[in-house]
């Protein structure tokens, strides 16, 4: 009894992998909506708030950006592609330890930034000096940095915002403004971490349903503009067809017309022959 129950269970238990389905993960908007990798899931809740790693180079297949990680959260599944939206980056550690040497300053910062589409973001760069520098400058180091990013943040949206962050954009404007204070190495964005996500749409951002629609309408409107057309090229080209049956029918009964009289001209000269002979 007790192996028939065994065999019983055996035979019930199902393999979990077998009933999942693979799912495309998407990179949101602001990197062209690239296929980034594949998921199992069982239910497509489970794929919800899942996060994924993605280095800079996979993406934009430049090699110069491998050191630069990004973070994409899927919120929304749409047929077989899970849809994310970023959620942060950071720099390898390897990287940032061979920016950092002896006998030299690091400035770090943490600032927390809105954007012009509503979006907190956390943002943490770091600068780096020749030599060591006092606390008074790095100090006015670091009310430069903050008045940069805060400034270039108010100017623009979350993805022109992480652009530059991730192209370094911010950094080299940093750069220029701590010119005057003290000449520093390096300053780079090494973290940044979307606290929320933007609240007001920008007309450069609009949503995706409303972009849906607008292509449906527009390819209704060229389909009937294609109907249209098609129409009266039909139309125009059954009055050509007409007009010409009626020229050929007017040919017709002209020749037919010309051809009678000549037979009676002959008739007539016949019977006036014949007349004058006798």
């Amino acid at each position: 009894m007790a192996k028939a129950r065994a065999r019983a269970a055996a035979k019930k238990v199902r393999d979990k992998w077998r009933a999942k389905n693979w799912y495309k993960i998407i990179a949101p908007p602001m990197f062209n909506n690239i296929e980034i990798a594949d998921t199992p899931a069982d239910k497509t809740s489970n794929l919800i708030n899942r996060v994924t790693e993605v280095s800079m180079q996979d993406l934009t297949n430049d090699f110069r950006k491998s050191h630069i990680k990004l973070f994409f959260q899927i919120h929304k599944i749409e047929e077989s592609n899970a849809l994310t939206r970023f959620i942060g980056h950071t720099l390898a550690a390897d990287y940032v330890r061979r920016l950092i040497r002896r006998r030299r300053s690091r400035i770090d910062g943490v600032y927390d930034v809105t954007t012009r589409d509503g979006a907190v973001v956390r943002v943490k760069p770091f600068a780096t000096t020749e030599k060591r520098i006092q606390s008074s400058q790095k100090r006015l180091i670091r009310n430069v940095m903050k008045k940069t990013i805060i400034e270039q943040a108010k100017t623009k949206t979350l993805s022109e915002f992480i652009k530059d962050a991730l192209d370094g954009k911010i950094g080299s404007e940093i750069y220029k403004n701590c010119k005057n204070l003290y000449p520093v190495k390096r300053i780079e964005i090494y973290k940044t971490e979307v606290k929320k996500q933007p609240t007001i749409k920008t007309e450069e951002e609009k949503p995706a349903e409303k972009t849906k629609e607008e292509e449906k309408t527009k390819t209704e409107k060229e389909e009937k503009k294609k109907t249209e057309e098609e129409t009266k090229t039909s139309s125009s080209a059954k009055k050509k067809i007409v007009e010409k049956k009626k020229k050929n029918k007017t040919k017709a009964t002209s020749k037919t017309s010309k051809s009678s009289n000549s037979k009676q001209e002959k008739d007539e000269e016949k019977r006036k022959t014949s007349t004058s002979n006798k």
